[in-house]
């Protein structure tokens, strides 16, 4: 049985006392809202009673930083010990029939924990040759265990390769004689299909300990100093060396918080992540130029902050693109689920963008920041429920088999 959420979009209450961003003008639409939210719950709980009456035990394997974002923002879980270099960490929770387990670290290793759960969420790195080499050793772990019965299925978050080359996965697939039920997988990859194979967001960098934000009244209601930032690298003959150009030649960039480098570095030192993160908190738009994909972690940090992304919708190079269930690539599952970002096809379009904001009012902005943060908020709390409901609906029906 399919449960969708795609009218999902309202008010979603995390049980964050502590930040109330609404006015008492807004306290009907507040309530409204809250009555569709409880509406919402109630289809969700009437279509789980009619699965069958059974609790999923699920472990998440956290191999790949993509997990702590899956665990700690979308789920919104805790992770013992908090300290993020320790060798193991762990959290649990309790969501629809499901009993959660989440398990990272460097000392989770093949063969040397307990496996407590017959279902099983593989958490995998597969950008590029020596992640994957090592995302196969766990797969055929995992092979293992349903062979001899341990286990009885297998899903798979995967961080997929920048390009959609990902067509070492696919002989995994149960749809072409593997043992893994269901894919979630990054970026527009063409396999899509809704059935067995999701799209996945990337979300923050969770590999540079990028936090979980809890909104806070000053964030939304102060004037912030900068029109606009970037803040990263500036590849050669990329659109990127367009968008600084364009900034300095109509001196926007004494608008902005602007600050290009010639070459990535992966590691954060303390100074430059307070940088990066001061100039989110700081700017009304983010400006995210196109890298080897479309998207990046950029926008869900802009997100966090209540920056406007400002996106470069235009396709990269490789093997994204349209699948079957979705044509509006890149950036689809952003786009189906209302991103109310600004989309450009051009960064000549930005001055105009910008002489826009030179003009709106602050509490325009504050309206819009406040329609930003509860879209990420209902956005993150949509893809939990999907996931969970389709582990339950995958899992489940398998079970009755």
């Amino acid at each position: 049985m399919e449960i969708t959420l795609l009218g999902f979009t309202d008010h979603v209450a995390l049980g964050n006392e502590e930040w109330n961003p609404w006015d008492a003008d807004e306290k009907n639409e507040l309530a409204a809202s809250q009555q569709r939210y409880e509406a919402n719950l109630k289809k969700i709980k009437y279509a789980r009673s009619h699965l069958e009456q059974t609790s999923l035990r699920v472990q998440i394997w956290g191999k790949a930083a993509i997990g702590l974002y899956l665990w700690q923002h979308i789920f919104g879980g805790h992770l013992e010990p908090t300290d993020v270099i320790a060798q193991w960490r762990e959290g649990s929770q309790n969501a629809g029939k499901t009993y959660f387990s989440f398990l990272t670290g460097p000392s989770v290793v093949p063969g040397y924990f307990s496996v407590e759960a017959e279902h099983v969420v593989l958490v995998l790195n597969g950008r590029e040759p020596t992640k994957i080499a090592y995302a196969t050793q766990w797969l055929h772990y995992a092979q293992t265990l349903m062979e001899t019965r341990k286990i009885q299925h297998v899903a798979v978050v995967l961080l997929g390769n920048e390009q959609c080359n990902n067509a070492w996965i696919q002989p995994y697939l149960k749809r072409n004689g593997g043992f893994v039920s269901l894919l979630f997988v990054t970026y527009d990859y063409a396999f899509v299909n809704e059935e067995d194979i999701f799209q996945w967001p990337l979300g923050v960098a969770t590999y540079r300990n990028f936090p979980v934000v809890e909104p806070s009244w000053s964030m939304l209601h102060d004037p912030r100093s900068y029109l606009c930032n970037f803040l990263g690298t500036v590849y050669k003959n990329s659109s990127r060396e367009t968008l600084i150009e364009i900034l300095k030649q109509d001196g926007l960039d004494k608008l902005c918080w602007i600050a290009a480098r010639e070459q990535w570095q992966p590691q954060e030192t303390n100074e430059s992540f307070k940088n990066y993160q001061d100039a989110l908190l700081q700017s009304d738009l983010t400006l995210c130029p196109v890298g080897i994909n479309t998207e990046c972690y950029r926008i869900y940090e802009a997100c966090s902050y209540g920056s406007l992304p400002v996106v470069e919708d235009v396709m990269t190079p490789g093997d994204c693109g349209n699948s079957s269930a979705y044509h509006s690539a890149p950036l689809q599952l952003l786009k189906t689920m209302g991103a109310p970002f600004i989309f450009i096809k051009n960064w000549k379009e930005l001055p105009a963008i910008l002489e826009k904001e030179k003009k709106m009012s602050l509490q325009e902005k504050i309206q819009r920041r406040k329609k930003l943060l509860e879209w990420y908020r209902n956005f993150k709390a949509w893809m939990r429920q999907k996931f969970i409901n389709t582990l339950e609906n995958s899992f489940l029906s398998s079970d009755k088999g």
